[in-house]
């Protein structure tokens, strides 16, 4: 068994300084106990072979007698009374409680510091719409002075404009009426006109036959 333990160790070893790795646990520990107890009769040879590579010669001696492997020794328990361990328990209770309250004041001091930050975005929020409000009634009213002005000037102007188109009536009827007027005073003297036109027209022709008749 020492002998396989053995060459597996030192091949390990090997192909460890080979690939410069580092060697494990298990084959330190499997180095110690093997130089322990047969580093005495173990002859070992190295010799390199070749470059990057080392060749091993391993002679054992004639096996060791069977020796008792150590044993680790146990530490023997501590005697604890009922009173300590309740004060131990206690003692952890009470930890947990403050550790507890503690928790709980980080909570609190935590929800506060919230609540302050939403009160304050509130506040902020709150001032900001009220400001808006009025700002916007504030230009509502003005566009809506604005407006019942241009209105108000509109309607006087269209009263201005219906006055003057009134009087352009009034103005256009008196000169339709005294046009008439003359139209008829021209009619009637050009009927007169010519009914003495024609009277005089009838007292020649009588006349003009009466001539006739006291020539005959």
């Amino acid at each position: 068994m020492y002998f396989i333990l053995f060459i597996k160790t030192f091949i390990y070893f090997a192909v460890a300084e080979k690939n410069n790795t580092f060697p494990g646990t298990e084959n330190w520990r499997c180095l110690r106990f093997l130089f322990k107890y047969v580093h005495k009769t173990t002859e070992i040879r190295c010799q390199e072979k070749s470059r990057g590579g080392l060749s091993y010669e391993v002679i054992l001696a004639e096996p060791a007698p069977n020796v008792a492997v150590p044993k680790r020794p146990v530490t023997p328990g501590k005697n604890v009374s009922v009173e300590e361990i309740d004060h131990k328990l206690k003692a952890a209770e009470e930890r947990r409680i403050s550790l507890e309250a503690k928790k709980m004041a980080d909570i609190s001091n935590k929800l506060a510091k919230v609540e302050e930050a939403t009160r304050k975005k509130d506040e902020i929020t709150n001032e900001f719409i009220s400001q808006t409000k009025e700002q916007l009634e504030s230009k509502m009213e003005l566009h809506v002075e604005k407006r019942e002005a241009i209105i108000s000037d509109m309607k006087e102007k269209l009263k201005i404009h219906a006055q003057e188109i009134e009087k352009t009536r009034e103005t256009l009827e008196q000169q339709k009426a005294s046009e008439q007027k003359a139209i008829e005073e021209k009619l009637k003297i050009a009927k007169f006109l010519r009914d003495e036109n024609i009277k005089k027209m009838l007292d020649r022709l009588k006349e003009h036959i009466i001539k006739i008749m006291c020539s005959n």
